[in-house]
């Protein structure tokens, strides 16, 4: 190749190369410039759907440009996530994404529409709240201790709540189970307020459950917390122990919350999405109010959250294999 067309191939290049990223600052520099929605696989209510309204009322006058929250339940969050998986990744469309959202590699295998680590692009995570392990206030169970003595007594007669298989508190408890080397029943109801009147009614014994869910009651003084999941005490119940300070060492389940977008969507709007929630996050009353519902505030980095969406599919496909955990 002669000097003359080297020359020439090389400013093409560059050429090529400074165009690309012209329209990178671009993208980054006009987005929005048109409605964004943000997809909550569940029905109102509950705090995902706090998460996504909290940052669609923020983000609309941040951007100066509608922010809407759009529920989608329904297939155990299948139908939501999968819709998001196959939206046009251009930063109009994110994904309100809970814990159980590691769990459905697991529980669905090859039955799974999507890919959960390869067909989605991580924003942040939001914050964290814990289950706490509930008994009624007259049970017989007034320790950790004591659940684990009876439940090795007697295999299979206690009875445990959850709000679905996959439910952040089914998976909580089937990691207590596997851990204490204990059996019980499992007793699947279809969302938190059914599951906690089962547990005050006396249709089952035990209950992990999310720190809002069960707080009031335990502040009414009709249940009992023996115990939280995480790594350090609730915060609004800070003479609680964790589970594994009441006898179950190793044992850790953080309920978290985060955000993600479509599989390739441009990083620079990724992170432009990133810096309008951790702005958000960072606000003193919206501190406030997600404490006030028991949830602590983490406003990662997408990069953080990367790491924990990986580490927790890796660490709920182990517990339901090992759990033999199947859904039809």
């Amino acid at each position: 190749m002669n000097m003359k067309k080297l020359t020439v191939l090389l400013g093409g290049i560059t050429l090529a190369l400074a165009s690309t990223s012209m329209v990178s600052a671009n993208t980054a520099e006009s987005y929005p410039n048109k409605p964004v929605r943000i997809v909550v696989p569940y029905t109102p209510g509950g705090f995902n759907d706090t998460l996504a309204r909290t940052a669609s009322e923020y983000l609309t006058k941040e951007w100066k440009q509608s922010v809407v929250v759009e529920n989608k339940p329904g297939g155990n969050t299948l139908i939501g996530n999968t819709m998001v998986a196959q939206s046009k990744p251009d930063g109009y469309t994110l994904l309100i994404t809970p814990l159980p959202f590691s769990a459905l590699p697991g529980l669905y295998r090859d039955k799974m529409p999507y890919d959960a680590l390869k067909d989605f692009e991580p924003v942040i995570w939001a914050g964290s709240t814990q289950n706490i392990l509930t008994v009624r206030a007259d049970s017989r169970f007034k320790s950790v201790k004591d659940l684990i003595d009876y439940a090795k007594e007697n295999p299979g007669k206690v009875n445990y709540g959850s709000t679905g298989s996959g439910s952040s508190n089914h998976l909580s408890m089937e990691l207590f189970l596997e851990l204490t080397g204990t059996k019980m029943t499992h007793i699947p109801y279809k969302g938190s307020a059914p599951a906690v009147t089962a547990l005050l009614a006396g249709d089952i014994d035990v209950l992990f459950d999310n720190l809002p869910n069960v707080y009031p009651n335990i502040t009414a003084g009709k249940l009992n917390a023996l115990a939280s999941t995480g790594n350090k005490r609730a915060l609004l119940l800070p003479k609680i122990p964790t589970v594994a300070e009441a006898g179950v060492p190793g044992y850790e389940v953080s309920v978290w919350f985060g955000m993600q977008a479509p599989a390739g969507t441009p990083a620079d709007i990724i992170k432009k999405v990133n810096a309008g929630m951790v702005k958000m996050l960072n606000e003193k009353d919206v501190i406030e109010k997600f404490n006030k519902q028991g949830v602590e505030v983490v406003a990662s980095t997408p990069g953080e959250f990367k790491t924990l969406v990986n580490t927790e599919v890796k660490k709920w496909t182990g517990v339901i294999d090992r759990a033999g955990i199947k859904i039809e």
